[in-house]
């Protein structure tokens, strides 16, 4: 098949969701307005995912895997996956299922305007302590980059792979794809996406890396605009 989608799925010992995870993956390839395929990214898991996650690539010919050795966080599984994505369109979203993968189509259909859209979980069905460390942590963010996103975190994306793999990935950075998406003069917008209670598996970020850590990444994000090389090539002879 001549497919023009990846979706990635980041996963971190989250043995209990990925059945769940394969059902509505299927069902999402069914209804999906692009040729789509799936990337499992195992970031070091310590449970049964691994297992689970082979199992599911046999059954089904769109779904493939990478597993890293060690457990090396969000943004290295993300980068795996632009990486070793050759579609010439590129997403991801968490295998905790807090999103549903139906909207993606809500993205794709303003990726051709754009060169990253990213959801907003609308109506967040989390704890007080988590929605109101991720909204103080998003206007650190934004008051840094400038970007006018409201909720980078979003674990839904869609990205033009060409602009996927042009950006310098370092610990953290899965906040600020569309800041460096507009460093490359790019184009980003946020829709408004449905959110869920997770139902299974433990969340993996806590008070320090959803505040405190995203802080200190700022720092780093200015550093790197400073240095950033950006060039546009005119003509080749």
């Amino acid at each position: 098949m001549n497919y023009e989608f990846t979706i990635i799925i980041p996963v971190y010992n989250e043995e209990d969701n990925l059945e769940r995870v394969e059902k509505e993956l299927l069902h999402y390839l069914g209804i999906s307005t692009k040729n789509t395929k799936v990337l499992f990214v195992n970031d070091g898991s310590k449970d049964n995912s691994q297992a689970l996650i082979e199992a599911i690539c046999l059954r089904n010919e769109a779904f493939n895997y990478i597993k890293f050795r060690q457990n090396k966080g969000l943004s290295a599984a993300i980068k795996a996956g632009f990486d070793h994505t050759d579609t010439p369109l590129v997403g991801y979203i968490d295998s905790d299922l807090q999103t549903s993968p139906e909207d993606f189509n809500l993205l794709l259909e303003h990726i051709g305007a754009y060169d990253l859209v990213t959801g907003v979980r609308a109506d967040r069905k989390d704890s007080f302590i988590k929605n109101a460390s991720s909204s103080i942590a998003n206007s650190i963010r934004r008051s840094f980059t400038n970007d006018g996103m409201d909720d980078t975190g979003c674990p839904l994306k869609v990205i033009k792979t060409d602009y996927a793999k042009r950006i310098p990935m370092f610990k953290g950075l899965h906040r600020f794809l569309p800041a460096m998406i507009l460093l490359q003069n790019g184009s980003v917008v946020q829709i408004p996406i449905r959110h869920f209670p997770r139902m299974a598996g433990q969340a993996k970020f806590g008070l320090w890396n959803r505040l405190l850590g995203p802080l200190m990444d700022c720092f780093a994000y200015l550093w790197m605009k400073k240095k950033y090389i950006n060039y546009e090539v005119e003509k080749i002879g």
